[in-house]
């Protein structure tokens, strides 16, 4: 009869698999701090439309790495919301671009807002040495992001 050993993971996969939990789902629950009836794919494109200036449905569908005609039907609610409108390439007529309303910018920043205060919320409930270790963990996040 075989016995089997369970297998011991290097702390870094551990730390890595831990990590990738924790970041899931915290971005899960920031994703849920929604405002005005957008949902996470809508506020998703209001923030890349803001990023990219003006992109055309393509370009914003890459970006979301979405359909082409799952963009288009976002970016019609879209539209009908009057958050975001569509705008004539000057180069090239046959094109529309996708280009942020006032309306748009407001719902993005609100949203952006949410979010924070979530965070802020659950910020305040902790020591104020584990939010001091965690501002250290932000820096190590964000170099975790950072290109190559």
């Amino acid at each position: 009869m075989r016995t089997t050993v369970p297998r011991v993971e290097a702390p870094e996969t551990e730390l890595a698999a831990r990590l990738r939990l924790a970041v899931t789902r915290l971005s899960r629950r920031l994703r849920q701090q929604v405002v005005g009836g957008l949902t996470p794919s809508q506020v998703a494109a209001l923030a890349t439309v803001e990023r990219l200036g003006e992109p055309t449905l393509g370009e914003l569908a890459a970006v979301e790495q979405v359909q082409p005609p799952s963009m288009t039907r976002l970016v019609d609610g879209l539209v009908r919301s009057g958050l975001v409108a569509r705008v004539t390439d000057t180069v090239d007529r046959r094109f529309s671009r996708v280009a942020l309303t006032a309306d748009g910018r407001r719902a993005l920043q609100r949203s952006r807002s949410l979010k924070t205060a979530f965070l802020v919320r659950r910020l305040e409930r902790l020591p104020e040495s584990e939010r001091l270790a965690l501002g250290d963990l932000v820096v190590l996040l964000e170099q975790l992001v950072e290109d190559p």
